[in-house]
């Protein structure tokens, strides 16, 4: 990438005059590293509510937000966990440190030395029985206790601290490793739905209120029996959602399977755009048709922003094929924390519209802002691709929702949302226009919110489950 945020092309792909002024390059890289107050600005007037709309988000919004609030009385779950041990906490980052590196750690003696080193660091008593739910005061005092069954005497309960003190020296133990290591199996099955597919549809059969979408866990490709291995693997989730989905008419409620392009082509980058293409365009589009004949929808998910306009692309070409004709299951996601967002979503309607089709527009946030904020840093780039403030992500999100609502003769909105304002903003807008949509939410992850929007005895809006299936070392 050259500091003009032009992608650079490699010499093994010989580039057309300018390759990277392609049609979707031309309709969204004019605000690539655009000047972020400029841009919101822009975007804050298309995000601007009535006056009247705005007092019924506000009510709404606060009304969502007392309701969770009583709901989460004795909820467990990771949301209580996260609740306690949070980002602003020391043992939440020595968690999340935990959680991470010991995936990571190849022996046993250096897993050890590590979990002394981190749980030593943290104030575990200033937790014990604060939290309103039984997992996370069970999972504080397992942290406390070091993983071992023992009866504290009195005096160690009035003083944890001391006795947190004297157990760190044999916090090396592996039955102390072996604790922390189910316990971090524990919050794995809070975020993943099943290790397989058919595990993953079970276990959502008990909650036939929401609808579902499944993402196979996994790294990116690095080589061609990595892609291959993928494709196989989401040719057979796909398969088996057919199976549990046969005799079903196709609806909005259809469950859906996410794609990662990266999974499928070890050399998706722009630097390959031509190989990448050739070889990765006919994969999706076959992925596609499987999924048709099934009877489900596909979503291509987002990923780095140098992979957006090669994304689009391909996404364009899937679109225009007779594979997506007469379907109205295809779609992808849309990151608003890209300065690109809402000139991707102009590219994408206009897409649809020439294609006739509906295309399905999972709106999200993004997942990488760290990694893209570190690699312009790197880069030595005159800007960033992304937002670098949250209140700036917010305001383009609610932009591109509505932007996506008004233009609901192509695009089928899907909006990916943990935040009362911003469901309470989508549910308001959509009702003046009139406009179907769904909302999506992380399996895990916001159900008391959600339990106050979903059915008709609530606010009567859908809402899809996006579920990861795969084993521990996956997530």
């Amino acid at each position: 990438m050259s500091a003009t945020g032009r992608p650079s092309t490699a010499q093994s792909d010989p580039p057309a005059a300018d390759p990277w002024l392609t049609e979707s390059g031309r309709s969204i890289n004019g605000c690539y590293l655009a000047d972020e107050t400029a841009q919101v600005r822009e975007l804050v007037e298309l995000a601007r509510l009535p006056l009247e709309q705005a007092a019924s988000v506000r009510d709404l919004a606060l009304q969502l937000v007392a309701s969770v609030r009583r709901n989460r009385a004795g909820k467990s779950g990771i949301d209580a966990f996260l609740r306690q041990y949070d980002l602003a906490s020391k043992e939440g980052v020595v968690l999340m440190c935990l959680a991470e590196a010991l995936l990571r750690v190849p022996d046993s003696e250096t897993a050890d030395r590590l979990i002394a080193d981190k749980i030593r660091a943290g104030d575990w008593a200033r937790h014990a029985g604060e939290a309103e739910s039984l997992f996370v005061n069970a999972s504080t005092w397992g942290l406390m206790l070091t993983g071992r069954i023992v009866r504290p005497d009195p005096g160690d309960t009035r003083d944890p601290g001391s006795f947190i003190a004297r157990l760190a020296s044999r916090l090396g133990e592996p039955v102390v490793r072996g604790a922390l290591r189910q316990a971090m199996r524990i919050m794995g099955h809070q975020f993943v739905m099943g290790r397989t597919i058919e595990e993953a549809l079970e276990r959502a059969s008990a909650s036939p209120q929401y609808r579902y979408s499944f993402d196979m866990l996994g790294e990116a490709a690095f080589t061609r029996a990595d892609a291959q291995r993928y494709f196989e693997a989401y040719v057979e989730a796909i398969a088996a959602l057919g199976r549990a989905q046969a005799g079903k008419p196709f609806g909005d409620a259809t469950p859906s399977i996410s794609v990662k392009l990266s999974a499928l082509h070890p050399r998706f980058e722009y630097a390959q755009r031509r190989r990448a293409l050739a070889e990765l365009t006919p994969r999706v589009a076959t992925l596609a048709e499987h999924a048709r004949n099934a009877g489900i929808a596909l979503s291509i998910d987002a990923e780095e922003s140098e992979r957006l306009e090669i994304s689009l692309e391909i996404v364009t070409s899937v679109l225009l094929s007779p594979v997506t004709a007469g379907w109205a299951g295809f779609g992808l996601a849309v990151q608003t924390y890209q300065k690109r967002g809402l000139a991707v979503l102009k590219y994408l309607e206009a897409a649809a519209r020439t294609a006739r089709r509906l295309l399905q527009v999972r709106l999200v946030k993004g997942a990488y802002w760290d990694s893209e904020i570190k690699r312009a840093q790197e880069r030595g780039l005159a800007g960033y691709p992304v937002f670098t403030r949250k209140s700036c992500t917010d305001v383009s999100y609610l932009a591109c929702a509505r932007y996506v609502l008004e233009s609901a003769a192509s695009l089928y909105p899907q909006f990916a949302t943990h935040n009362a304002q911003t469901v309470a903003t989508v549910i308001t807008r959509a009702r003046a226009l009139g406009r179907a949509f769904e909302f999506q939410r992380l399996h895990g992850m916001g159900e008391e919110l959600y339990a106050e929007v979903v059915g008709p005895e609530k606010l009567d809006a859908p809402c899809r489950v996006y579920e990861p299936d795969g084993a521990h070392e996956d997530l």
